[in-house]
């Protein structure tokens, strides 16, 4: 048989080298891959993960703010995003469009509905179709006025029944009380990020300074699905939770904030003034309580017209006028400088080629220092100047924090401008006019006169606090800046201070409530020009008060600047503001006046024409302290006159025809004596602060001649000294020349 012979197949040969070569090159790189993960330098789980794995975002809330009880007042809700689908492709059914139709229709309903829509600008939006790139747009956005739209709108707008309208839910940032301490509290709106993404971002006030605190950060949930975009079974969801934002607690009391935001927009509406600004805080700790000014806006709208967007309280400076002597007196009476009966020439000082005037140019004459801070006299603060010593004043008013920023937790806080370099300067700077401060620095000052010497740091956080968890992150406590001047020193400037309500001459009597004792100073100051000097008949009207005078437990400053006047004092205006807050600030704190004057109230009467014996028995049956000025018979005058409550033991001074039998004035109050002194027109003078220790008239003296009636004070530190004998005239000339 004969053997086939072998042939080499060339064809089959390189066919076998190729696809053995093919398949060795595909194994390596199979083996490669499965090996290391990577093609190309990719992960493969990344590109896996990019095409199948899915990812949503868990929107974080921004912190709440709220006021020191726990009421809110800032804080997110639940909100709409409007969107508008332009894309004719969304359309399956004609009869059932699922985009946009008619642009026209869709955006005057939209307009009727949104006001921050204009009607124009979104029809242009509905009809550009396309991006830059030339390829068709799905849908399209509003920017912010299509954002955070109320529940009520949204339902509203789904009735019309608009093709290609859809709402996303969305939170906003929400503030229920509307105008409250707008400046204060700022507000937060919603910004576009360059991917696309949307943060709420403090713009201004609390939201702004407090943003990275109030800002939470974002969770999010991933997981798988399949080419469809189906969730794959068994797959898993990694789940990473939101964390909200920290929230944060003010000292603010929102009974009383809404008092003052009440007050100010009565006056603001019926005066109309450039301005106004106005605090209260509590001196025992510097909490502020509220705070507001005008013209102010609504956070929800952020709408006003002819406002600073700037908190005047913090960060403007004012000539503060007559409100500074407080401070003056402060330092002469801590000086020992205080000399109440002493007299001066008002009118006019002049120093070098400068003059000062008193308010009404030509003076009262020759009148003392307590009647000359009574009717808020200039020029008897330009001579307590020589006194107390420049170099000393200027030191107190350093010592009352005046200059220096407070440390209040707020920022771009002023520190103002206190005038020392020449001698006028430090003569202006005693009644408040060229040196220059702020609202913030008169409460911090105030703080020290309110609580016996020691003063406050104003501040409004109180804590914040770790939302998810209630952990307390930061905790504000009260501080004490210094004691600029003794407990005593405090007490008499008090008793001064409700002496400027209640003295014939007083300026404040427009400040008196009828179940608290205020005590406070007020200020005219004229308004300086921008190019130097003053406008003429131009001025910022201010009181900066406190109550109850034996232990004040709130301070209130507030001023008006440029109202329209109605044959009216600047005094009215402020008053309107100041009265209704402090009287029912105090009532909101419970603080009455029992628990004051640990006695109980009586009502008393117009008394005018009544028998004054058988009044002296009623009054006194009802625990008050009758005092008949005169013979007796008819009453002809009273104080006090106005229908009221008083606390028992209060004196009700009854006025007679007749010649003036003395009293007893042991233990009288200054208050009282000026009271008398007035009713009687006697002349008295008296020395010291405090109660009457001594008299040189004794008691039960008929006064038949217009002999001085000496009367001497003494404080309640100095009763506990042993009284010493008074010093002969030619002494007293002597030290006063010394």
């Amino acid at each position: 048989m004969k053997k086939k012979r072998f042939r080499f197949q060339w064809g089959a040969f390189l066919l076998l080298i190729f696809y053995g070569g093919l398949f060795f090159v595909l194994f390596t790189r199979m083996v490669t891959i499965q090996a290391t993960g990577e093609v190309e330098g990719q992960e493969l789980a990344a590109r896996a993960a990019a095409k199948y794995g899915k990812e949503s975002v868990i929107t974080a809330n921004r912190g709440k703010i709220y006021d020191q009880s726990g009421q809110v007042i800032a804080e997110d809700t639940l909100s709409y995003r409007l969107v508008a689908i332009v894309n004719e492709a969304a359309t399956t059914d004609p009869k059932k469009p699922r985009h946009v139709v008619d642009a026209e229709k869709t955006a005057k309903v939209l307009a009727k509905y949104i006001p921050a829509m204009k009607e124009e600008e979104v029809v242009k939006k509905l009809n550009n179709r396309y991006r830059s790139d030339g390829k068709p747009l799905y849908q399209v956005e509003f920017g912010s006025a299509g954002r955070g739209i109320s529940h009520e709108v949204m339902s509203k707008i789904e009735k019309e029944k608009l093709p290609g309208i859809l709402f996303v839910s969305d939170l906003k940032r929400y503030y229920p009380n509307g105008v409250f301490a707008s400046h204060l509290i700022g507000y937060a709106l919603k910004k576009d990020n360059k991917d696309g993404t949307v943060t709420t971002k403090g713009e201004m006030g609390l939201e702004y300074t407090y943003d990275k605190e109030l800002t939470g950060v974002n969770g999010k949930v991933e997981y798988e699905t399949d080419a469809f975009r189906y969730l794959l079974p068994n797959s898993e969801k990694m789940i990473t939770p939101a964390k909200n934002g920290d929230d944060i607690y003010l000292t603010l009391d929102k009974t009383i904030q809404s008092f003052l935001e009440e007050a100010m927009t009565k006056v603001e509406q019926e005066y109309n003034p450039e301005s106004m600004t106005a605090v209260v805080a509590d001196p025992k700790t510097g909490k502020i309580l509220a705070m507001s000014q005008r013209p102010t806006f609504n956070p929800e709208t952020r709408e006003s017209q002819n406002m600073k967007w700037l908190n005047e309280v913090i960060e403007e400076t004012i000539e503060p006028g007559s409100t500074m002597k407080t401070f003056t007196l402060a330092s002469a009476i801590d000086t020992g400088k205080w000399t109440p009966n002493d007299w001066f020439m008002s009118g006019s000082y002049t120093v070098f080629d400068r003059t000062i005037r008193d308010h009404n140019r030509y003076g009262w004459g020759s009148i003392t220092y307590l009647e000359g801070f009574q009717r808020s006299a200039n020029t008897g603060m330009a001579h307590l100047l020589t006194k107390i010593g420049d170099e000393v004043f200027i030191d107190y008013l350093d010592r009352f924090g005046f200059g220096h920023k407070t440390g209040i937790d707020l920022p771009n806080e002023a520190s103002g401008t206190i005038l020392s370099k020449y001698p006028i300067q430090r003569v202006t700077t005693t009644y408040g006019q060229g040196s220059t401060v702020t609202p913030i620095q008169l409460i911090q000052a105030m703080t020290a006169i309110a609580n016996d010497g020691k003063m406050m740091q104003p501040y409004v956080i109180d804590r914040i606090v770790d939302s998810s968890t209630g952990k307390v992150i930061q905790n504000h406590e009260p501080v004490v800046k210094g004691q600029p001047i003794k407990a005593d020193t405090a007490k008499q400037v008090r008793e001064i201070l409700a002496s400027t309500l209640t003295s014939e001459h007083g300026t404040a009597k427009d400040f008196i409530l009828e179940d608290y004792e205020v005590a406070g100073k007020t200020g005219t100051a004229q308004i300086p020009k921008a190019s130097g000097g003053y406008l003429s008949n131009q001025y910022l009207y201010s009181f900066l008060g406190l109550a109850p005078v034996d232990d004040p437990q709130l301070i209130v400053y507030v001023s008006v600047k440029k109202p329209k006047l109605s044959n009216e004092l600047g005094s009215v205006p402020v008053s309107k503001v100041f009265n209704p807050v402090m009287l029912n600030s105090l009532k909101h704190l419970n603080i009455n006046p029992d628990d004051i004057q640990h006695v109980d109230k009586v009502g008393i009467q117009d008394y005018v024409g009544q028998s004054a014996e058988a009044l002296e028995v009623e009054l006194a049956n009802d625990g008050l302290q009758p005092i008949v000025v005169g013979d007796g018979g008819k009453v002809i005058d009273q104080y006090p006159k106005d229908t009221k409550k008083l606390v028992k033991g209060s004196f009700v001074f009854l006025k007679t025809d007749g010649d003036i039998t003395l009293p007893d004035f042991t233990n009288w109050s200054l208050r009282n004596l000026l009271v008398f002194k007035s009713m009687t027109g006697l002349e008295m003078e008296i020395f010291g602060e405090g109660f009457v220790a001594s008299q040189s008239v004794s008691a039960g003296t008929v006064i038949t001649d217009s002999s001085p009636i000496v009367v001497k004070l003494k404080t309640p530190a100095e009763s506990f000294v042993q009284d010493v004998e008074a010093a002969s005239e030619g002494e007293v000339e002597e030290v006063d020349d010394e």
